[in-house]
């Protein structure tokens, strides 16, 4: 279609502020975004559509509309409906860059421009497939009452004769026959519940979640088929035979962002596969997409990008407990008082459990995703999966709701990702019961599509602290899971976890042990690395400090240090001489760490 035809259309609420000799121009597709820079979402022809969010001062527009520019964008779209008239810095920045500019009436949802732009592309598809897709425009855009993906994957059904599904990139069943209803019993069971035996738990709690539908082991195998087709750059939709029964796979990805991929058309590569496969959702459909006509396809595509308005609504509102972990997170880190900390966690557990009348208990998970050859800042990408891994609702969460990650709260700090879970009660201390979110079940019924997902060039590691019950245990459950991750990446595998129970012979003693004894051990191994350091300048203890904090990788040490591999095996080798410790042993690594954090 022309990006003249939108501004024949009144509903669409658009008013043309600069670009009108480029009008002739073809859209190809629509893209909502608010990032800074949404470059590696684009393709080429799309009408960006924007609340503004990004912009922060006048200084913003510019690089902006340049990004916008260079990747070949047909138009931009500004709503108004978060600073009214669209700023002049924009208009002008449009003008030098030859980019149309249109001004969305604050009355318009971005969901409704969607939809249009989506039917007019796909204008060559028959009557009735047509209408299919309205009804599906109006249920989607109704809200959350008007039934979500599940209507969608519904009237998929009922219109075309097509099971569907949508998936998770876990694997978790989010919409589709047998996705609706609660476990064995009524109640549904997490991955880390109370009750839950070792890595069984979550399985069998997956299992009732996914109903007779599509049982929770296909619903992962396809997860780990789609990443794994996405990971390698294979074209789509990705199809795949189980158990005699073939699918085929179309990714939804986070924000609208773009058409999802199409039968000819290459998926992402290189580096914005690895950093994006891993936040998709997809749809399954029980058919053989290779054999449909383009018509059938086109109608797909529609579909992908109905669900993706849902995904963006859902997404939009863990803003709120994205926010409220980062700022206990920071209060925590910075040491504020408990009572402020305190304040902090009155605000969020009745937004994490509404309806509890008593503080919850808390525990902590740290997650870290890092890549060979990538820089340290992944906390985004694990915080997304974090919040996917402990999705699954757990026994004794009173009223769930419709999505489990209503009761998580992530946030992130740099390569790092913190989440902040509520419990309201844990077993009574020392009495061998365990609760709550268990390390050992954790990624039981997840392993298989985050390895897949992760690649060879990929590992996930996550610790996870014991019950707190107050603010002034915050800080040290905070140290307790980090310390546990570092376990957790001392072994092999791409996807691991550990637990505070590994941690009891050091993290929980500590308090207990008295100061002259922590000042003989700190001594006895870091001394002898101080004198080198003031005697030859060697930076000895820095380098200690990388190597512990890069989990033993050489290579990421070397790099964060600037530093030759040699130059470091060096230093190792001198610290190994001088303490006569093997910093290839997890209780050497430990013992330094410990006596690192005590000093």
């Amino acid at each position: 279609m022309r990006l003249r035809a939108l501004l024949d259309t009144d509903a669409l609420g658009l008013k043309l502020l600069g670009g009108e000799e480029e009008l002739d121009r073809t859209v190809r597709g629509v893209m909502t975004t608010d990032l800074r820079d949404p470059s590696r979402y684009l393709s080429g022809g799309e009408l960006v559509l924007t609340g503004l969010a990004w912009r922060r001062d006048a200084a913003d527009a510019e690089p902006f509309v340049r990004i916008l520019a260079q990747a070949g964008v047909a138009a931009l779209a500004a709503g108004e409906a978060e600073l009214g008239a669209v700023p002049e810095d924009l208009v002008r920045a449009c003008a030098r860059h030859r980019m149309p500019l249109f001004a969305v009436h604050e009355s318009v949802a971005f969901a409704t421009i969607t939809e249009h732009v989506v039917r007019q592309v796909s204008g060559e598809r028959a009557g009735d497939l047509a209408a299919v897709v309205d009804r599906h425009r109006r249920m989607m855009t109704a809200g959350p009452a008007g039934g979500g993906p599940d209507v969608v994957l519904d009237l998929l059904g009922t219109d075309l004769d097509l099971r569907a599904w949508l998936l998770s990139p876990t694997g978790r069943l989010i919409a589709g026959p047998g996705a609706g209803g609660p476990g064995p019993g009524g109640t549904s069971a997490g991955p880390g519940g109370a009750g839950a035996g070792a890595g069984a738990g979550g399985a069998a709690s997956r299992a009732g979640a996914a109903g007779p539908g599509l049982p929770a082991t296909t619903c992962a195998l396809l997860a780990a088929e789609h990443l794994a087709a996405a990971r390698s750059g294979r074209r789509g939709p990705h199809r795949v035979t189980l158990d005699g029964t073939t699918y085929s796979l179309f990714p939804i990805r986070a924000g609208a962002q773009r058409p999802a991929v199409a039968a000819g058309r290459p998926a992402q590569s290189g580096r914005d596969v690895r950093e994006t496969v891993l936040s998709e959702w997809v749809l399954a459909v029980e058919a053989d997409a290779g054999d449909w006509p383009e018509e059938r396809l086109d109608l797909l595509q529609g579909v992908t990008q109905l669900i993706a308005v849902e995904r963006d609504r859902r997404d939009a509102a863990r803003t709120v407990r994205r926010r409220l972990a980062q700022e206990v997170l920071e209060l925590v880190q910075t040491g504020a008082p408990p009572a402020e900390i305190a304040a902090r966690l009155r605000v969020a557990a009745p937004v994490l459990l509404p309806g509890l009348g008593a503080a919850p208990h808390w525990q902590v998970v740290v997650a870290r995703v890092e890549w060979d050859g990538a820089p340290a800042e992944s906390g985004p990408v694990a915080q997304a999966l974090l919040e996917e891994i402990l999705a699954e609702p757990s026994p004794g969460l009173p009223n769930p709701g419709p999505e489990a990650s209503d009761r998580i709260a992530v946030a992130h700090t740099g390569g790092e990702a913190i989440a902040l879970v509520p419990l309201p009660a844990v077993a009574a201390e020392h009495d061998g019961t365990e609760s709550g979110v268990l390390a050992d079940a954790l990624l039981a019924s997840v392993r298989g599509p985050l390895s897949a997902g992760l690649g060879d060039d990929g590992r996930l590691t996550l610790g996870v602290s014991a019950a707190v019950h107050s603010a002034e245990g915050l800080r040290g459950a905070l140290e307790e899971a980090r310390h546990a991750r570092r376990v957790a990446a001392a072994r092999p595998g791409g996807v691991c976890a550990a637990g505070h129970q590994e941690l009891a012979s050091h993290v929980l003693l500590l308090p207990f042990v008295p100061d002259d004894v922590r000042r003989a051990f700190t001594a006895r191994l870091l001394d002898p690395l101080r004198d080198y350091d003031r005697r030859h300048r060697a930076e000895l203890i820095p380098t200690l400090e990388a190597f512990l904090d890069c989990d033993g990788s050489w290579t990421r040490c070397a790099t964060r240090l600037h530093l030759h591999v040699n130059t470091l095996r060096y230093r190792v080798g001198r610290i190994e001489q001088l303490t006569g410790r093997d910093l290839s042993r997890l209780e050497d690594k430990l013992d330094f760490f410990l006596a690192l954090r005590m000093s």
